[in-house]
């Protein structure tokens, strides 16, 4: 696209005229500016034409058409107004103009086009007052979409809790617009902003408009100069919405756009930039847009100067999110034929700062677990990697959840690991609430029909209903959704439990109960270790997520009380003093026992058809990730609405810093008969975008290599100078791991002799390292394959199954100084492995380790 001159163009997105399908981030012969990414979304619905209303006719607005259908929040004047949550939600990614949110604080000036000046003045060696028409043929512009939030988005709901000084925005103070504008940064290099050894340190923005009221001035703030020149924040002096030249509630001809920062800093009428040292000494920039303790009320504020200090200012949005479908009182009605179907939960989220929202997740059972949502975001970033618009999200549910749940909660993540509390945090002015958003699921008979209610927590303005509405005399309070029903009923802290992390005391706490499971480890199928990893702590979601309805039922036996009342369990945390980073020889590792951390995926290759190689980042790129040889980690996510964690021995180096490595064969759906469904998680992963995070935990496991044929199995030592290995399929990777560190070492001198099966010889992991290694260091590891089907020629292996016969050949005999290690499905460990161990002289009980 090229420079506009501020004329309409046909192909405008203003008024539902739809927006090419591949839109460009678009810049006009910048030298900084170029290379934007090309992207596709949908266009806004249509919606009525503006009108001009007669709750205006006796107002300073009386000339300006608006959308009769946007909710007045604070009376006929001054405007400020938001759209029907439905309504904006169904214009689609780009709100229109009509139905685009208006923060007003007194009367809209009138203006000209061709009268209209802007002034650059203050620290500059070249002060200058534009026109419109010099800036829109003089300079670059920009075009590109934002997304605007108010500071006082979902307001109503802390006024609910208790009042505020600020009045009640609903959830749809945000709406998303295509701005065109000449980037800040150009007129400020044309007009020779000073450095900072000359006191060029703020860039203050003044309106055009009479203000009534505190200091009866212009609307004005100011930004530090560095975020005013930074290429990367897309700064720009917008003269077009949507295609069009701007209306004027949103700021006729010119205003700012700060993409990322809260509506609040985004001047209107735009009149006057001045360079200066100090931030700007507007009323409203120091009377506004802050975020004081919940302690402090206006009377404070005001008697102790809360104004005037700089920590508390606002600019960034921060992480948010809501539900917009269902609506509020919207009525689904059960009958047989929609009890056996599904919903689809839908809403938005946004983040400020350019970072990306990474994910939204859906409660149903009070935040005790959540699925992943689908998001929609047809935005791709500018070439900073910034993202400034909102996404869209969706969730299906199957009817049958929503009678079962008392409410639908979401939260939103971004880039950051930013998210959402689960409160609200009252403050003076009711900026920045980002709590959960909960929609309350209410069961009734309606003409003689079940019939689910929904009911959102407020509604806009003076508007009344919502389910705050019927608690407002009642604080929130967190309480755990777990009743206890039969059995020991005495009540244990955090802390008492964190104390029991030992073989001769294992504590853990499972939905708000605590279970003493030290008489159960050494009959635990999964190993002691298992038990002790989360010994100390809360293992809620790893128990759901790998144990049968049987086991749980088996827990009951060993449960010895419950866990303390919110308020307790709030008090004991403030007295935990966390851990210090976790060290190997002085080394920060990521690694902590019983906790769990993050990773990005940063890179995924393809090894073969249905084999994959993933690259996750630790949260530290100077980090170890800490696992010692022979014990694996748990990968968890939430996969089709629950929780799954799998093991996984990662195939990069021990030493490796900054990254973890796994390799993975992917069970896809419908490739086996015996498993229809194929691999849940391997399935996740092969659909993870790069930049997608993962939750990682460990370390499991009981066998440990300790280096120079030294082992750990459960706490008891065992050497060996001989390894006899057998792994099938992906149970190669715990062997490999052991290989690797021997390998590592030159005066690690145990030799390895591994037998491989796999179904055919494309099937075979890791093949080149291994290969590699045999050859170079033919006395210290021998390789033998066994696959079962599609033999190449030339194939020098076996062909069939691990059996006697391959074993006597291409293992070592028992001795005191050999152990067998393996790792495969079980029921070659069961048919093929240990009888023929056993005929061959081993002690499957003392010389057999199974990872």
């Amino acid at each position: 696209m090229t420079a506009s001159n501020g004329a309409h163009r046909k192909n405008s997105p203003a008024n539902g005229v739809s927006i090419p399908s591949k839109f460009q981030y678009s810049s006009s012969s910048s030298d900084d500016d170029d290379d934007y990414v090309n992207y596709g979304y949908s266009c806004a619905a249509e919606t009525e034409s503006p009108v001009l209303d007669p709750r205006d006719q006796n107002t300073a607005d009386n000339w300006i058409p608006r959308n009769p259908s946007l909710v007045r929040l604070t009376g006929k004047h001054p405007f400020n107004a938001e759209a029907p949550l439905k309504k904006l939600m169904d214009s689609g990614f780009i709100t229109p103009v009509p139905l685009h949110y208006v923060r007003n604080h007194g009367p809209v000036p009138k203006s000209t086009w061709e009268e209209w000046t802007i002034e650059v003045t203050g620290l500059v060696t070249e002060p200058t007052r534009f026109t419109m028409t010099q800036l829109v043929t003089e300079f670059p512009s920009k075009e590109f979409p934002v997304t605007l939030v108010c500071a006082g988005n979902r307001r109503k709901e802390q006024n609910m809790v208790k009042q505020t000084i600020g009045f009640n925005w609903g959830a749809a103070g945000v709406s998303t617009s295509v701005w065109r504008g000449v980037p800040l940064r150009d007129v400020l290099k044309r007009c020779g902003i000073m450095g900072n050894r000359k006191g060029a340190l703020n860039v203050c923005f003044e309106g055009a408009e009479n203000l009534p009221g505190g200091g009866g001035s212009k609307y004005g703030t100011s930004l530090r100069k560095e975020v005013a020149m930074d290429p990367a924040r897309d700064i720009i002096l917008a003269y077009m919405q949507n295609g069009e030249r701007l209306t004027p509630d949103h700021g006729f001809p010119m205003r700012i756009i700060i993409p990322g920062f809260i509506g609040g800093r985004m001047v209107k009428w735009l009149k006057r930039i001045t360079v200066t040292t100090a931030e700007s000494d507007n009323y409203y920039h120091y009377k506004d847009n802050r975020v004081f303790p919940s302690s402090v009320d206006a009377e404070l504020a005001n008697s102790q100067g809360w104004w005037y200090r700089p920590e508390y200012i606002i600019n960034e949005l921060n992480v948010n999110s809501v539900i917009t479908t269902p609506c509020h009182d919207e009525m689904l009605h059960i009958h047989s034929g929609t009890a056996q179907g599904s919903y689809s939960l839908r809403g938005y989220a946004y983040s400020g700062g350019g970072r990306r929202v990474t994910r939204v997740e859906v409660s149903m059972d009070g935040g005790d677990t959540w699925q992943v949502c689908t998001l929609d975001r047809p935005e791709k970033p500018n070439k900073y990697g910034k993202y400034w618009c909102w996404c869209f999200w969706n969730l299906e549910v199957e009817i049958l959840e929503l009678l079962r749940a008392k409410e639908i909660a979401v939260r939103a993540w971004d880039e950051a690991l930013n998210t959402q509390p689960e409160n609200h945090i009252w403050n003076l002015m009711g900026m920045m609430n980002n709590c959960w958003f909960r929609v309350k699921v209410n069961v009734r008979k309606v003409l003689g029909e079940i019939t689910i209610i929904f009911e959102h927590p407020t509604l806009p303005g003076n508007e009344t209903g919502g389910w705050m509405a019927k608690e407002v005399n009642q604080e929130n309070k967190n309480v755990s959704s777990t009743p206890v029903a039969n059995g020991p009923s005495d009540v244990y802290s955090v802390s008492e439990v964190q104390k029991h992390t030992s073989a001769d005391s294992a504590w853990i706490i499972v939905h708000g109960l605590v279970y003493n499971c030290t008489r159960f480890l050494k009959d635990h199928p999964g190993g002691t270790d298992s038990i002790l990893i989360n010994a100390g702590s809360d293992c809620t979601e790893e128990f759901d997520a790998i144990h049968s309805v049987d086991a749980k039922k088996m827990l009951d036996e060993y449960r010895i009380g419950k866990l303390a009342s919110n308020e307790q369990v709030q008090e004991d945390v403030r007295k935990v003093i966390s851990s210090p980073l976790a060290t190997i020889k002085g080394k920060n590792v990521a690694l902590v026992l019983r906790e769990k951390f993050s990773c990005k995926l940063v890179a995924k290759k393809s090894l073969t058809q249905d084999v994959r190689l993933f690259r996750f980042e630790l949260p530290d790129r100077e980090q170890l990730l800490g696992l010692p040889v022979g014990k694996h980690i748990f990968l968890c996510a939430t996969i089709e609405k629950k929780v799954c964690i799998r093991a996984y021995t990662p195939s990069s180096d021990p030493n490796a810093v900054g990254y973890l490595e796994i390799v993975v064969k992917i069970y896809f759906k419908g490739t086996h008969p015996d498993f229809p469904d194929g691999g849940l998680m391997s399935q996740h992963l092969e659909t993870l975008e790069l930049g997608s995070f993962i939750d990682v935990k460990g370390p499991f496991g009981h066998i440990e290599y300790t280096g120079k044929g030294n082992f750990l199995v459960h706490g008891k030592r065992k050497y060996a100078k001989q390894l006899a290995m057998i792994a099938g399929g992906t149970g190669i990777t715990p062997i490999y791991q052991v290989m690797q560190a021997i390998m590592s070492d030159p005066e690690d001198r145990t030799e390895m002799h591994l037998v491989y099966a796999n179904r055919t010889e494309e099937d075979i992991l890791l093949r080149k390292e291994m290969d590699c290694w045999a050859e170079k260091y033919p006395d210290k590891l021998k390789v033998w394959y066994v696959v079962s089907e599609n033999v190449k020629q030339g194939w020098k292996y076996s062909v069939g199954i691990v059996d006697g016969n391959v074993l006597r050949e291409h293992i070592p005999v028992a001795t005191e100084y050999t152990l067998a290690l393996a790792c495969g499905p079980p029921g070659m460990l069961k048919c093929a492995v240990k009888p023929n161990l056993e005929s061959m002289g081993y002690d499957t009980v003392e010389s057999l380790l199974v990872f």
